[in-house]
């Protein structure tokens, strides 16, 4: 089955990590010049990885005229099928909204161009949603662009938005948790056709191994909760997140 994103450059055994579980392919998230060329790295290397490029919020200060040439050189590799993970994220330090806004508006324009999906980022302080309605306000003026909503939170106005606008939905680990349950009835409400599972490995270890490091392949963990949310079979709901994983990235 596919991880639809994951770090896999962060573990310390990239090779050793890919194949567990069953896993048969995953989409490795490159979310700033360095990341994007070790995943491209790591793509060229195995045969079941695949790539992004892009610049992820929290690293806008990195910003720059050769940060941006960095990444845009890698978009023709055959390799990389999506841009980012880019978006707005208010949870650490908003005082960076306005390069994050750049940074995002740049990123989109960016998958207008080579038609590549553009894989958002969104986090909020608890209580507050200001990145979460900042995302909104701009994606509406590129009604064009593909997007997969990494990591979704469950935000009631941004799931209605998303599937107004035909978006992914990638579910976490955090599905998992016992307390996410605006998360968990999102995964209840997305089209089977729009939804997909991810790890974002290193990071959101699902249940049982929450707490532990993520490893690409305990996103069946994942998929098998999903699965008893909506009342599927596990088998048939990997076939289908596996077909929305390559359909959204033309693999």
């Amino acid at each position: 089955m596919f991880d639809s994103h994951t770090h896999l450059d962060y573990l310390d055994d990239p090779a050793s990590a890919r194949g567990e579980l069953g896993l048969s392919g995953m989409v490795c998230i490159g979310a700033s010049p360095e990341h994007a060329r070790n995943a491209v790295a790591l793509a060229e290397r195995f045969d079941d990885v695949w790539a992004t490029a892009g610049l992820h919020p929290t690293d806008a200060a990195q910003d720059s005229p050769e940060a941006r040439a960095a990444i845009e050189s890698l978009l023709d590799h055959p390799r990389v099928v999506g841009i980012g993970e880019s978006g707005l994220d208010d949870y650490w330090d908003e005082t960076q909204r306005p390069a994050q806004q750049a940074a995002f508006e740049w990123q989109l324009g960016l998958a207008r161009r080579t038609g590549k999906p553009l894989v958002i980022h969104t986090r909020d302080k608890p209580g507050q949603d200001s990145a979460h309605r900042g995302v909104m306000d701009t994606l509406r003026d590129w009604p064009d662009v593909q997007v997969i909503f990494h990591c979704f939170s469950g935000h009631a106005g941004l799931l209605a938005y998303g599937l107004e606008r035909g978006a992914y939905f990638g579910f976490a680990g955090n599905v998992t948790y016992k307390n996410a349950r605006e998360v968990q009835d999102a995964a209840r409400q997305v089209p089977l056709d729009r939804l997909l599972v991810e790890t974002d490995a290193p990071f959101l270890a699902p249940v049982p191994k929450r707490g532990k490091p993520n490893r690409p392949g305990y996103v069946r963990h994942t998929l098998d909760f999903v699965a008893g949310l909506r009342g599927l079979d596990a088998a048939e709901l990997e076939r289908v997140t596996d077909e929305n994983t390559r359909r959204v990235y033309g693999i």
